[in-house]
């Protein structure tokens, strides 16, 4: 027994050694052809970095979950960029060992479903390789950096599954909050205290004059405040999941209220119909004079708060003057409005009008995967997910996009289904229904699509959800007994 535990112990560590002496060469090379000091300490880190990894994987991974919503602030520096490519080697790294020595890799039906989905994207990759879309080989680099990005959500997914069996998916969402205290401390003193904080940290302004007044919107730690907004509408999300499951329902309650307040302060006119859906399809299917009241209050408190400053009551009144709710101002006339009247959403349409007419130049296959920017004279997104979806990928490519939207709201249901009325799990997953109906509604005027760090956490969530919440029931071994998907790999 004890030669057994030796040669076991042995062979791990050769295993460490070998992996160790494979970063040493890279770290070598990488040193030799970088000059930049923030590279060069990152690469220093690696091998110390990789153990505790390996020997603290929970930990590591918990950790890098919170990390996450501190990075954007150091996107000039690539820092999120760096993460999200790291985040994908180590995801490799780990089911690469794992599968090595024989031990179980957790996988589930979705994430088989997804992979096959990101399989699919890389279509688009290799055609424009190819010379075959609406864009020359030259914006390949492009494209392949948002096939990267859309990897890292998939790999997210994989490193949080292994977190299965081995800690509690309640703990693993409590965590998860703490991803909140960064973006939360660095918003209230961009309301409160704006002239300590450095300038790549201050609130965005929309008027010409200080940061103190009614045109500024906080963004946090996020890039941009339409992506504090949907962040913030996630956790508002699981806020209202666990103030059903603690008994600490006051706690709960005043973080709800900080966040709505926070929802607000963005001033994102799109987050009011986001956050409307979200209580609608929260509160419908158990319909009665608590949560009807409940959910009604919520609402009038997110609109009551948006339409307390003067820029939010302009933001509302200025959808008059849009084909939305003027029958006297048709799409050609916003169009031309949109060059002088500083209205977004007539803005919008002029950018949609400009990018559906160069879709129907290539409307089959478009022009690449993460291009419409390249398309856009403005070089401009599109502030619609769904022509932003047309123009990439073409009707095949969009299509692709609306099933793997159907598809989370149908995993999410399965998972309603399967699981007990009145459990954490499917209270959990109603939470997260809710909000897969809300995300399609908000990419109709804005590029959630682009929001990283909301799918970053969306998908630990998604992986949480399917994970199984009885510890007494029994687990069917012959799930995990091959590479062949759905189920476990070994």
């Amino acid at each position: 027994m004890l030669t057994k535990q030796l040669s076991s112990r042995s062979s791990r560590l050769g295993l460490l050694v070998g992996l160790a002496g494979v970063v040493v060469g890279l770290v070598i090379g990488f040193l030799i052809g970088s000059t930049k000091p923030l590279y060069l300490g990152l690469a220093l880190g690696i091998i110390p970095f990789l153990f505790y990894f390996f020997t603290q994987f929970e930990q590591v991974v918990l950790g890098l979950l919170v990390l996450r919503t501190s990075l954007d602030p150091f996107s000039g520096q690539q820092i999120p960029a760096i993460f999200a490519l790291g985040l994908d080697v180590l995801a490799i790294l780990y089911v690469t060992v794992m599968l090595l020595r024989r031990k179980t890799v957790q996988t589930d039906r979705f994430y088989w479903f997804f992979a096959g989905w990101m399989l699919l994207q890389g279509f688009w990759v290799v055609l424009l390789f190819l010379g075959g879309l609406g864009l020359s080989a030259g914006y390949l680099s492009d494209s392949i950096r948002e096939w990267i990005r859309l990897f890292s959500w998939l790999m997210v997914y994989l490193l949080v599954m292994q977190l299965k069996d081995r800690v509690p998916p309640q703990k693993v969402i409590s965590v998860l909050f703490l991803a909140l205290v960064a973006p939360v401390v660095v918003g209230l003193m961009q309301m409160f205290l704006p002239s300590i904080l450095p300038s790549f940290l201050s609130a965005q302004n929309y008027d010409a004059g200080s940061i103190s007044s009614e045109g500024f919107r906080i963004k946090g730690t996020i890039g941009h405040p339409n992506g504090f907004v949907t962040l913030l509408l996630l956790f508002i999300g699981l806020t209202w999941w666990k103030l059903k499951q603690s008994r600490q329902s006051f706690v709960w309650l005043l973080l709800l209220g900080l966040l709505a307040f926070f929802y607000v302060s963005t001033k994102a006119l799109f987050g009011l119909m986001m956050i409307a859906t979200f209580v609608f399809v929260l509160v419908a299917p158990r319909l009665n004079p608590v949560n009807l009241i409940g959910g009604i209050l919520f609402v009038v408190l997110v609109l009551g708060l948006f339409a307390s400053t003067e820029f939010g009551r302009e933001r509302l009144s200025s959808l008059a003057n849009t084909p939305l709710l003027n029958p006297d101002i048709d799409v050609s006339r916003a169009i031309l409005l949109s060059q002088s009247d500083n209205n977004s959403f007539n803005w919008r349409i002029s950018q949609w009008y400009t990018l559906l007419n160069s879709w129907r130049q290539h409307p089959i296959l478009g022009y690449g995967l993460g291009l419409s920017i390249n398309v856009a004279s403005n070089r401009l997104l599109p502030h619609n997910d769904y022509v932003r979806a047309l123009v990439e990928g073409g009707i095949l490519g969009f299509m692709t996009f609306l099933v793997f939207l159907v598809a989370q709201s149908i995993r999410l249901i399965q998972l309603m289904l399967s699981t007990p009325s009145g459990s954490a799990q499917r209270d959990l997953c109603s939470i997260l229904f809710a909000i897969s109906l809300a995300i399609p509604v908000g990419m109709i005027t804005e590029n959630i699509w682009s929001h990283t760090t909301l799918f970053f956490y969306w998908f630990t969530l998604m992986a949480i959800a399917g994970w199984n919440w009885n510890e007494q029931t029994v687990v069917d071994t012959s799930v995990v007994m091959s590479l062949s998907p759905p189920g476990c790999m070994k």
